[in-house]
Order: C-alpha cells, then structure tokens, then sequence
C-alpha cells in the first residue's frame, strides 16, 4: 500500500508540473523549445503507465490510454489519423453485444419472472421519469444559451469543414411513431435500432411468460446462458478497450487539432457549464432522495462513462454500464429494461445540448426568435431525438433536418461540425450517467435496490448459474 501511495503521488506530481509548465509557456512566462515540452509530456505519460502497471485497473489504463492518445494525436498527427482503424474495431466489437444482450437480459427479466404487471409499473414509472428529467434538461440548455449569447458574432467562414453531413428530411409525429416498432427484426439489429430491439424483446418476453412452463423453460434457461455468455464476451473486449479509446482520442486530437477550440470556445465551454450545472444541479439531487450510494454510484460508472467520452458513443458504453448497475445492487430484470429503453427516451446530455444548439444556429445567423420560437423548436428537437443516442454524430443530423425544416441557415450547424467530437464527449458522458442513475431511481421506486456494502452476487433466475458478474472489480493487465 506504501509503494502505490508512492506511485500516486508521483503520478500526480508529474501532471501538475506539466500543467503549469505549459501555462507558463502559453503565457510567455517561459521559453521552452518544443523539443524539451515534449520530453517533459512524455515523461509525465511514463509516471503514468508506470502508475497503471501498479494499480492494474481497466478504468485506470482507459484514463492513462487517453492521456497517451491525445499526446500522440498532438506530436504525430499522420500516425494518429490512421489509429482511427483501431478504435473502429473496437466499435464493431461493442456493436455485436448489444442486440443479443438486450434481448437475453430482458427475456429472462420479464418471462423468468412472469410477472406483467411489475412490467407495466417499471414502465410507466421509467417513462415518467425520463419525460421529467429531460425536459429539465431542455430548459438548462435554452437558458445556458441565452446567458451566454455564444451564437451572437460569429464568423460565417467558420463553416468551412472537411466533414459532410448527410442532410435528412424533417420527421412527420406518424414517422416517428412508425420508428419505435420493427418491421423485420434483423434489420433492426443490423442498423443498431435499440428501441425497435427493446419493443421486439420485450413483447417476446411478454408472449413466452403466457405459454406452458414445460414449453418456457428451454427457451429461458437459453437466454440465461446467452446473457452470462455475452457478459463474458464483453470482458473479453474490455481488455482491448485501453487501445480502442486511446486510439480514437489520437484520432481526434490528430486530425482535429487543439486550435478548433479558440474559434468556438464560448459555445464549447457553454455547453460544458451547462451540463455540469445540470449534473449538480439536478442529477445530484436525484440521486440524494432516492438514496443512492453517491461515491460508490460514481465509482460504478466512472468506467462506462470513460469509454462513452472518448468513444463518443453510448452503444459503447452499454454492456460495462449494465453490468456495474448490477453490481450496485440493482436488479438484472430493471437494468435489462430500463437502461434499453432510457437510450431511446432519457437523452439527457443530447436534448440539454439540442436545445443549446438549435438557438445558437439562430443567433449566429442573426436570427431574433421569441421565448415560443424557442420552445416550439426545441420541444420540436427532443421529439426528432429519439432513438439515435447510440450513433455518434446522430444528434448533429437531426439538428440540421430540423433546423432546415424551420427555415434558418445550415452554416452554423457546419460551424458546429468542427467541435462537434469535443461536444460529443460530453453530453454523451451525461447520457451515460443519466440512465445509470435512472436505473437506480425506478428500483428504489420499486422497492427494489439492495445496494450491497460489498460487491456480491447478481440476481439470476437459477440460483445454480454462475454469477453473471465477478466480485473482482480490478484486472490484470
């Protein structure tokens, strides 16, 4: 225990000395040629890795695997451009968990149980949960960007990008309705629709729970050993998840650059502020009514949440996510249910951000709308959201087919483009928390949150499986 206190501190002596070194130098305080700055970064990610091999953590090596993609992305630019192959392997990956392991996790919730009515009461509570939460949210954005008017003054020449968003048509309330149920099953999963996923699983559940038990059985025992499996299967890929996540944050910083930060801070640090505010203001207490362990709520998530900043992708984040509520003592049939569903309907990070946006297109174009402009447009925008949170990007193609439909510029929406990945990792962070937290909302709502003092055994409808998630919260590397 010594030598990792030792390990720690030195860990974050090195931090804070390149901290303020680069300060120092941004500010022409000193004078350091490149080469040496770079010498001192690298000894500092050296601290690090050598604090990682100690502490032998897979959310430490995804935080350090950051550091080490964002300084490789800065000093090799080209090398970092082609890393992007790596974190797209490890998208895929993700990808092929999440169709099977809603569909097992729910089947075994709802059927093992054959309990319908408990489905019907962790619905209407989920949705009403989500409805209240998000529209908070809207109201934090469109507040946030009034304040800090960061719209107003910009330049339209920021437009310019190297990316193309493929513009779609405005959604009629009969399309998105049409959008919530599947057609075909394997199409569904083959374009990653989860709510269609969820709508198939759960009315499959519903119709298993009402045929004979000799006839359940085989199919729920199935489904049990599916879901134990891709768990399994999910570890297995987390140990790639150190490569994966540093590879996209290289791939960010190489072809993005730092600079992008100066044309369009006021609206970056906007959203950040807001968001925080949101997470304080109003998840925090959230948490506190529904007595939620805060510290060990935060230790749960703080590796799903890592993986969906620098991924940008909620998907991403889904397995590690569902398994850590679990471990918090909530139970398997309402993280199988509520978590699906809150990708769909609790965007929290995505409508804040939504509602921030859509008003900076119209300030940037110098476009005064009313307090009603505004609501109708945003409310408009939470519609149009659901069910994209799991694609990167999807919420800045909703926010241009919107934002055409009411006849204001597209530019500012392709100003938006250039930090977008940066803006991205922060409100899909929030998306994360927000239906980590919501999951422990509708079981203590339900009588059902045990959060044990220590990490034990998960629910499992055979008490002679094996526990679907290990005590062990640290890895070997």
């Amino acid at each position: 225990m010594k030598k990792l206190s030792i390990f720690t501190w030195a860990a974050i002596l090195s931090i804070t000395v390149v901290a303020i070194v680069t300060v120092l130098q941004q500010y022409g305080v000193l004078a350091l040629p490149e080469e040496v700055l770079r010498v001192v970064r690298w000894m500092c990610i050296a601290v690090l890795v050598a604090f990682g091999v100690r502490k032998r953590s897979l959310t430490v090596w995804i935080l350090i695997s950051m550091v080490v993609g964002a300084e490789i992305g800065y000093d090799f630019p080209e090398v970092a451009t082609s890393l992007n192959v790596l974190s797209k392997v490890f998208l895929k990956l993700i990808k092929t968990i999440i169709a099977p392991l809603i569909f097992a996790t729910l089947v075994v919730g709802i059927a093992g149980h054959a309990n319908l009515k408990q489905v019907g009461s962790m619905g209407w509570k989920a949705l009403l949960y989500f409805e209240v939460v998000t529209t908070i949210a809207l109201f934090i954005g469109l507040a946030a960007i009034n304040i800090s008017k960061a719209g107003v003054g910009i330049d339209a020449g920021l437009a310019q990008t190297h990316e193309e968003i493929q513009e779609v048509p405005a959604q009629t309330t009969s399309e998105i309705i049409l959008h919530v149920f599947p057609e075909n099953i394997a199409k569904s999963i083959a374009e990653g629709q989860v709510l269609q996923i969820v709508v198939f699983s759960v009315i499959f559940a519903i119709a298993l729970a009402m045929v004979p038990e000799k006839k359940r059985k085989p199919m729920l025992d199935f489904c049990e050993s599916l879901a134990e499996v891709m768990f399994k299967f999910t570890k297995i890929i987390m140990y790639f998840a150190p490569v994966g996540v540093g590879a996209a944050i290289a791939y960010t910083v190489g072809h993005m650059g730092f600079g992008i930060l100066l044309n369009l801070f006021q609206l970056l640090a906007t959203l950040y502020v807001a968001l925080l505010a949101f997470a304080v203001l109003v998840l925090l207490p959230i948490a506190l009514i529904a007595r939620v362990p805060v510290k060990r709520f935060l230790q749960a998530i703080s590796g799903p949440v890592s993986i969906a900043f620098a991924t940008t992708s909620s998907e991403a984040a889904l397995p590690r996510a569902m398994e850590e509520m679990e471990k918090l003592g909530v139970p398997r049939r309402i993280v199988a249910f509520v978590m699906p569903t809150g990708y769909s309907f609790n965007l929290d990070g995505t409508t804040l951000y939504l509602a921030l946006a859509s008003v900076f297109v119209a300030q940037a174009a110098g476009v005064d709308l009313s307090l009603e402009q505004q609501l109708v447009i945003v409310f408009t925008l939470m519609l149009t959201s659901k069910g994209v949170a799991g694609v990167p990007r999807a919420s800045l193609v909703i926010l241009l087919g919107t934002v055409a439909s009411f006849n204001l510029p597209v530019w500012p929406v392709f100003a938006i483009l250039g930090i977008d990945e940066l803006m991205d990792m922060a409100r899909t962070s929030v998306n994360v928390t927000g239906n980590c937290l919501a999951t422990a909302v509708v079981a203590r709502w339900e009588g059902e949150f045990d959060p044990q003092p220590e990490v034990g055994l998960v629910e499992t409808t055979n008490p002679e499986a094996a526990p679907l998630v290990e005590q062990e919260s640290k890895i070997h590397v």
